[in-house]
């Protein structure tokens, strides 16, 4: 882990300074690419010139050999790997994480909560503002979007009010089948994201959440008896990039038991972040909300965890669907994300789901994300009717 101690109180105000300018130069001028804002690669020579008036450049150093800037992505349907690299925005959400000697405390300092939220409101409202439309365009340029516009509800981007609402965009009826309609067994991915599961909690604490602070009973927000039920069950960890389909959709067909909303924090939630020894565990951090399901097929609870994350405004589920009694179907759209990355997480009792093998083996062996559309297989189970 790299070694924060010899950073002082000087150092988080320059990050602080420098994400605060960084939204700001985002939110003034719309006709500006994202490209030299917010998603500056993270080793852009202009990024560099930020951090290096904040730290001193021993510990960027060290940084880059421990950080390594981005993730590793497999694409499902080729095995190809890929590097993706870390936004600025994100960097900047990686200094606040590890800043500071006694980081457990540090980490819960009042003041960089309030910073976290105050630049996820301010983003939010930023880009609920009409003006903000302008910043569709530029969007789309940076992360090469043009081909998947054909899949939207609302193709032509003009007939967006302003950039949260073509950020929380729809697919057009049929962009996102789910696979095996007809077997009721088979689990789907709950988004278009960077996917990686786990048969139980352990193995992914083992090979990726690696922070200290994580049980199943404090991400549900501390229901023991409901904690119980998923004490040995698969974990699926659906994680969004800014540049993906920003709503979450349902894995299994189920009723909706109840939603649970947990205030939290706003920390990245890079697999940088994840992944790291020694730090607190972003997702029992986080803002979150909590969907239970009673599965139609076997009866068992699933747990749909929303979870925030830095520079998001808002989770919002589609209307009346997270009211208890609401049945939903699989691939069935639950809700939207308002700008920003952000993780959707599945719990499924022991016995519930056998995982599909490739989605196992590149999540421990290969210790990577897999690239899933909404829809796509995950498992099938309960194992017993296999």
């Amino acid at each position: 882990m790299t070694d924060t101690s010899h950073l002082t109180q000087d150092h988080f105000v320059g990050i602080s300074q420098a994400l605060d300018d960084t939204t700001t130069a985002a939110s003034k001028d719309h006709t500006v690419s994202p490209s030299r804002t917010l998603h500056l690669q993270s080793k852009h020579e202009e990024a560099h010139g930020w951090l290096r008036k904040v730290f001193p450049q021993s510990y960027l150093d060290s940084v880059e050999a421990s950080w390594n800037m981005g993730n590793y992505v497999i694409d499902r349907t080729t095995g190809e790997k890929t590097f993706e690299e870390m936004s600025f925005y994100v960097r900047l959400g990686m200094h606040l994480l590890y800043y500071g000697s006694a980081q457990e405390k540090t980490l819960h300092w009042k003041k960089t909560l309030e910073l976290l939220e105050a630049q996820s409101v301010k983003m939010g409202k930023e880009y609920d503002a009409p003006e903000s439309k302008a910043h569709i365009a530029p969007f789309i340029q940076t992360f090469n979007l043009e081909d998947s516009l054909g899949e939207l509800k609302k193709p032509n981007i003009e007939d967006y009010s302003c950039f949260n609402e073509f950020f929380g965009r729809e697919l057009s009826e049929g962009a996102r089948p789910v696979a095996e309609p007809e077997n009721t067994l088979v689990t789907s991915s709950p988004a278009d994201c960077r996917l990686t599961a786990y048969p139980t909690i352990d193995l992914a604490t083992k090979y990726w959440i690696k922070g200290f602070g994580f049980t199943i009973e404090r991400l549900l927000g501390s229901d023991v008896e409901l904690a119980k039920k998923f004490d040995g069950g698969s974990i699926v960890i659906a994680r969004l990039a800014p540049q993906d389909y920003h709503r979450w959709h349902a894995p299994v067909d189920g009723t909706v038991v109840s939603v649970i909303e947990i205030p939290g924090a706003y920390y990245t939630v890079n697999p940088q972040a994840i992944k790291e020894p020694g730090t607190l565990d972003v997702f029992c951090e986080n803002k979150r909300s909590v969907m239970l399901l009673q599965r139609t097929e076997t009866n068992a609870p699933i747990a749909v965890v929303a979870v925030g994350a830095m520079l998001v405004g808002s989770i919002k589920y589609n209307e009346g669907l997270d009211q208890p009694g609401a049945n939903v179907q699989r691939g069935q759209c639950l809700g939207a994300f308002y700008y920003g990355g952000s993780t959707v997480i599945v719990l499924y009792p022991p016995g519930e789901i056998v995982l599909d093998e490739d989605l196992i083996r590149n999540s421990t062996d290969l210790e990577c994300e897999t690239l899933m559309k909404v829809g796509w297989r995950t498992g099938i189970g309960p194992a017993t009717k296999v």
